[in-house]
């Protein structure tokens, strides 16, 4: 669904990891279309992240985007990247850790580096993000000509923060636990006006998925988990993180936003389970 350019966030910067695809994309380019300048994270294909700053820039309305390769499980380079937000843009004022991976095994036949790399990209990779994020919310203190907030942290999470995932443990884990990172961040740091957030995407469109939903008989049958009946789109969560990411939504802080078609009401259950 399309989002109408609109200018809540001029002058704000955001950092979005994992932006040169899928949801991470969608993200980048609604908040930029609001008026953000946006750093674009990859860690491969720099040639699409290169695509999605050129399309946030060509639009005259809208903010002004560069692309910046860093591994989020690395300090040193989340660091750099922060560094070169605030040298190019003069500070950051909203965090999107989105960068996340899948390494599926049946449990008992999972190796450790398959458990350890999902952990250090959807969980580390995160706190990392928001560690920089809130050390320079704090730095650089409020901007009220801007924003009403001190800073916003949008972690990305998943229904799977709720929903069991066999055959996925260390996915689910690592978003299991970003629900207690965020709330802690909104504990902490709320009082000096930090707000934190999360998304919980279900089924969405995207090359992670492909298999769910590019024939029909897949489609068929993921939209048996979904009561509307649809899968979803990246533009859905990327409108919904420029919200999030806005004054608009200022009283919001430490809640989750499941964005899943409703399958968190788990339709399993419709005729008695």
């Amino acid at each position: 669904m399309y989002q109408k350019p609109n200018k809540r966030l001029t002058g704000q910067t955001a950092i979005v990891t994992g932006a040169n695809s899928g949801i991470g994309k969608a993200i980048a380019t609604s908040i930029g279309r609001d008026g953000a300048n946006v750093i674009i994270n990859y860690i491969t294909d720099p040639e699409a992240a290169e695509e999605v700053a050129n399309d946030i820039c060509d639009d005259k309305i809208c903010g002004q985007a560069i692309p910046f390769k860093c591994d989020v499980t690395k300090e040193d380079e989340v660091q750099a990247m922060f560094k070169k937000a605030v040298d190019h843009f003069g500070t950051v004022d909203i965090v999107v850790p989105n960068a996340g991976i899948q390494k599926d095994y049946p449990l008992h036949e999972m190796p450790l580096d398959a458990w350890q790399q999902v952990i250090d990209v959807n969980l580390t990779g995160q706190f990392l993000c928001a560690r920089e994020g809130i050390r320079e919310f704090l730095r650089r203190g409020m901007r009220p000509e801007v924003s009403a907030a001190l800073g916003k942290i949008i972690t990305i999470s998943s229904v799977h923060e709720k929903i069991p995932w066999a055959g996925h443990a260390n996915y689910a884990a690592s978003k299991g636990a970003i629900v207690m990172l965020m709330q802690t961040i909104t504990q902490e740091y709320g009082p000096m006006k930090v707000r934190a957030n999360s998304i919980a995407p279900g089924a969405i469109k995207t090359p992670i998925n492909r298999e769910a939903w590019e024939t029909p008989e897949a489609l068929n049958k993921l939209n048996e988990l979904i009561p509307y009946n649809r899968i979803g789109e990246p533009s859905d969560i990327g409108s919904a993180a420029a919200w999030l990411a806005s004054d608009e939504s200022d009283y919001i802080n430490g809640s989750t936003i499941f964005i899943d078609g409703g399958m968190t009401c788990y339709p399993g259950f419709t005729e008695n389970g």
